[in-house]
């Protein structure tokens, strides 16, 4: 009976610590998921996951392997190095003549992926102190590797050879590209001026004329859900120990809830990918309540494929996806669709510039399908110059 009885007692007790652990092993998985999305909401945008892809060249490696690229003490303005990075990549876009191409998603394809390899780094905006511009080219996450191609390839597409001789002239612009793309109404006036939500960084840059919302028009649903993570994760946010700093955030999420937003479900991506373009910024939206977008990239087609040229928390280094974009997303638990905003060309082409040279196919990806509905299969990449070697 006493052998009895201690056999049911242990297997009792067995099976409460089970549970606990179960349990106490759910509660961490939990606390973990929200951590690793607070990381990703403090580097811009409430964002969660990024996933990892493929190895960087060999290029695109050096072009960023000081730690110091990622620290807090770093200048906001930016350093020698961000500065040079800037001029190597618009010098090489004026000796490709990127200027010419017939469409300026190629453009944004072609210097981003002289990225590859570049470190990821959160958090590169939240500097200590009131809110300004941060300058940093060295260490990108998925929100900033976007805005800095696209920047870049604003002034590539546009700016003239007199301005990209005057490094005063070429500062001044890049710094007025970025604060037009990343903040609201194009004006940085505090920390709430930031648009925090890429949701409204697609919806704001459409009003700015910057790029066009094509999620609705690819065959995508209403979004629903609030979008309120900050507000309701003010912890994460050391800005928001402010209450009036709490309270214009709270504001900006009630507005951004206000407008139908839509995007296209994970399982409709491989349906509408012919109709997405080289250089369309695509952004995974979030499965996490309260956030609207987990990650953003930008669509590349190599090889007869839609891929992501992307910025990654998991994987460390910006890269392009081994698979398709819409294997990516049906990958990850945490999104759950996409959606699709194209850049707008800064100087529509009437026709190519005059020259005595013909302009070049497309540097990196294959070609852009010349319709937006119905292109034919991309063919493969032309060659192109190696990117030069960083200082």
């Amino acid at each position: 009976m006493n052998a009895r009885m201690r056999a049911a007692g242990s297997r009792r007790r067995d099976t409460v610590n089970a549970r606990m652990r179960v349990a106490g092993s759910r509660r961490r998985d939990a606390v973990n998921a929200r951590m690793r999305v607070a990381v990703c909401v403090l580097a811009l945008t409430p964002a969660a996951i990024c996933s990892a892809a493929l190895a960087p060249t060999a290029a695109g490696a050096q072009q960023a392997t000081d730690p110091s690229a990622s620290s807090p003490n770093r200048p906001a303005s930016g350093t020698a190095r961000d500065w040079e990075i800037v001029a190597e990549h618009l010098r090489w876009a004026q000796g490709e003549r990127l200027d010419t191409l017939p469409h300026f998603g190629d453009v944004l394809v072609a210097i981003g992926q002289r990225f590859v390899g570049t470190p990821y780094a959160p958090g590169t905006l939240e500097m200590p102190g009131p809110e300004r511009l941060v300058v940093n080219l060295e260490a990108l996450d998925c929100v900033t590797f976007v805005e800095n191609v696209l920047a870049l390839a604003r002034l590539a597409r546009s700016a003239h050879t007199d301005l990209l001789n005057n490094e005063d002239r070429v500062r001044s612009a890049f710094q007025a590209e970025l604060i037009r793309l990343r903040y609201r109404d194009g004006l940085l006036d505090g920390y709430a001026s930031r648009l925090h939500y890429f949701s409204e960084w697609i919806s704001d840059n459409q009003r700015k004329g910057l790029v066009r919302d094509l999620s609705r028009e690819l065959g995508g649903l209403p979004a629903a859900g609030a979008v309120d993570f900050m507000s309701t994760h003010p912890d994460a946010y050391p800005q928001l120990a402010d209450p009036a700093m709490l309270e214009a955030v709270a504001a900006a999420e009630a507005r951004l809830g206000a407008v139908e937003r839509h995007y296209l479900p994970a399982d409709h991506i491989a349906a509408a990918a012919q109709a997405i373009r080289n250089g369309d910024v695509v952004a995974a939206t979030s499965a996490v309540a309260g956030l609207d977008v987990a990650h953003t990239g930008l669509a590349l087609w190599l090889d007869g494929e839609l891929k992501l040229l992307h910025a990654p928390l998991v994987g460390s280094h910006v890269q392009i996806t081994p698979g398709t974009l819409a294997e990516r997303v049906r990958r990850l638990d945490g999104q759950d669709g996409i959606m699709v905003a194209r850049p707008v060309d800064p100087r529509p082409p009437v026709g190519a510039r005059p020259s005595a040279d013909p302009p070049r196919r497309t540097p990196f990806g294959s070609p852009t399908p010349p319709s937006p509905t119905v292109p034919p299969s991309p063919s493969p990449p032309s060659p192109v110059p190696p990117p030069p070697t960083p200082s």
